[in-house]
């Protein structure tokens, strides 16, 4: 595999300004020959990629879930290969493949050249890793500044969630799967592509990245103080099979609410209800450990 790479690196991400010296020192060494490029707005990082499309056999992205969204329409479009450099504060969907969090090694499993495709979500015709959302996940992006996340890093995830689990009050939904509808009163309906997701919940036990189908679960629970109960379960996805929480897989969904309801995908609010889910299976290539852990 040629080692031609458009490095591209959110100063913004929790160890983004460090994390850029350090990982062009890393791939120097492994023989890589680089174009860097930085950027303070994650929104140009698909424009870049198109750029030099030309230029490069793979694209480098040192970020964290955001950032990686952001240069997700560029890469279907372009169909280069991308290598993760875990910079940013939860680091899902590096998480799900298998790679860690120390940069050497993120960068020595760039190096390997080991592809995997994998599957995206889309919602709205807003592309995702990892999860899209609504309900209480999007009262905790909201309250989730840059500032937050910075300062208390993975525990910036827990602690945001205690304070507005005090506000949640169920809403009405109509999920549509399958060519069945079923009416929920719900807190929260989360539509998994990925496997992790919120700083390392597990969307289903069984879930992956490359299973061709969207994982959906309901948190239908009458009192806050329920999700405290299942919180431990939702880190190996055993949520599923509790009493109060409704999972469904399928590889289209739609929901609909009474009004127009924000969600949020890779922790970015994106789109409003009602709302088309799908599976693209096999979408982009990524460069990950030669086995993936689950």
């Amino acid at each position: 595999m040629s080692s031609r790479a458009l490095l591209l690196v959110n100063r913004h991400a929790r160890q983004g300004e460090k994390g850029l010296s350090e990982a062009i020192e890393y791939l120097k060494t492994l023989d890589f020959d680089l174009i860097e490029e930085s950027t303070e707005n994650p929104k140009h990082l698909a424009e870049v990629i198109l750029r030099y499309q030309h230029q490069v056999d793979f694209v480098i992205i040192g970020g964290g879930d955001g950032t990686l969204n952001a240069a997700v329409d560029a890469l279907i479009d372009t169909q280069l290969p991308l290598g993760i450099l875990p910079l940013g504060t939860a680091n899902d969907l590096a998480r799900t493949l298998g790679i860690p969090n120390s940069l050497s090694e993120a960068c020595k499993i760039i190096a390997d050249g080991n592809l995997q495709r994998i599957d995206l979500g889309c919602v709205n015709g807003k592309h995702f890793f990892n999860v899209a959302s609504l309900g209480l996940s999007v009262k905790i992006t909201q309250r989730l500044t840059k500032e937050v996340k910075r300062r208390w890093g993975i525990f910036a995830y827990a602690a945001t969630a205690l304070q507005v689990l005090w506000e949640a009050r169920p809403f009405s939904a109509e999920i549509v799967i399958k060519g069945e509808s079923v009416r929920v009163k719900t807190v929260q309906i989360a539509v998994g592509n990925g496997r992790y997701y919120g700083g390392g919940m597990a969307v289903a036990d069984d879930a992956t990245i490359d299973d061709q189908r969207l994982d959906l679960y309901s948190l239908e629970i009458q009192h806050w103080w329920q999700i405290i109960l299942l919180l431990p379960a939702m880190r190996q996805g055993r949520h599923i099979h509790w009493q109060n929480v409704r999972s469904l897989q399928g590889q289209e969904i739609e929901v609909y609410t009474r009004k127009p309801r924000p969600i949020n995908t890779d922790g970015e609010i994106t789109t409003y209800t009602p709302a088309h889910f799908r599976v693209i299976p096999r979408a982009i290539a990524v460069l990950v450990p030669s086995k993936i852990r689950s």
